[in-house]
């Protein structure tokens, strides 16, 4: 199985997380490794992580973040404090489970299958033998806006907002994460179109030959969620500000040598010799 590290961002997390699942499953997962990413929680987050660390230093790892960014960032962070190590594939995952872990193997085997597949995607299709609980409500609003969004990507995504996404490990991937997000909720949208736009750039094959959805076998609405129905109502003008500033005709490339180094590294505290994902001088 292919390596990986999986970002799970947290902001007041301290009643949802579910510390018992995330080490059952790292005991069981030998290729897999967690980064929370502790975005400014004032509440006991920053607690419940660091014993989840110490029960398992060798596959869970927190990094605090300075002060509250948003999720967008936190992401981008953690996505690129994952860059540092010898990972083969990074992702990320909301710290409520609302994806579970158990869809960590089913991105991993597309990858290990699919050498042409740079990027998957969950998609939470309510198919026969699944099981997707979702708000009635969210799930019109969201699969209207997977179809506008689509339309600006010039990319047919059936679910651009599922919070499980996988990328192999790619200076392609450390461009296009090289700038804090416009976005603050659609950043996952925003982070297509870079790619997009820097594959195009360089002539590598179109974003949807690369890019593979796969259909989770459950998905459950968590309550407590921080998307609000205003989000929604933002969202359009994150899109348009997407398009201009990545797709459209006069839109500017980001320099593939800029390179940030990230706020935070992972599992330092980890000697490099007994840690073989980690990248060495």
């Amino acid at each position: 199985m292919l390596s990986s590290i999986i970002v799970i961002p947290c902001y007041n997390e301290e009643q949802r997380l579910q510390g018992e699942t995330f080490l059952r499953y790292v005991a069981s997962s030998q290729s897999t490794r967690l980064l929370f990413v502790n975005d400014g929680s004032t509440d006991g987050t920053s607690d419940v992580l660091r014993h989840l660390a110490e029960q398992a230093p060798q596959a869970i790892d927190v990094c605090d973040l300075p002060q509250n960014g948003g999720k967008a960032e936190a992401v981008r962070q953690g996505l690129l404090a994952a860059l540092t190590t010898d990972a083969e594939c990074l992702g990320f995952l909301d710290a409520d489970l609302a994806s579970p872990l158990e869809s960590i193997p089913l991105f991993l085997d597309v990858f290990q299958r699919r050498p042409d597949i740079d990027v998957v995607i969950g998609s939470r299709l309510p198919l026969l033998g699944r099981h997707i609980h979702r708000n009635a409500k969210r799930q019109i609003l969201g699969r209207l806006f997977a179809s506008v969004a689509s339309q600006v990507l010039w990319t047919p995504v059936r679910d651009t907002q599922c919070g499980a996404k996988m990328f192999r490990n790619s200076s392609l991937l450390r461009t296009a994460l090289s700038r804090p997000f416009l976005a603050r909720w659609i950043f996952d949208v925003e982070l297509l179109a870079r790619m997009k736009q820097l594959r195009q750039s360089q002539g590598d094959r179109p974003l949807d030959e690369v890019v593979f959805e796969q259909p989770l076998d459950e998905w459950y609405e968590v309550a407590g969620s921080k998307l609000r129905l205003r989000d929604f109502a933002r969202a359009p003008w994150e899109l348009v500000q997407i398009y201009f500033r990545y797709l459209s005709p006069w839109a500017e490339v980001a320099n593939a040598d800029v390179f940030p180094m990230p706020l935070i590294r992972p599992f330092e505290r980890i000697p490099a010799a007994h840690h073989p994902g980690r990248k060495t001088a």
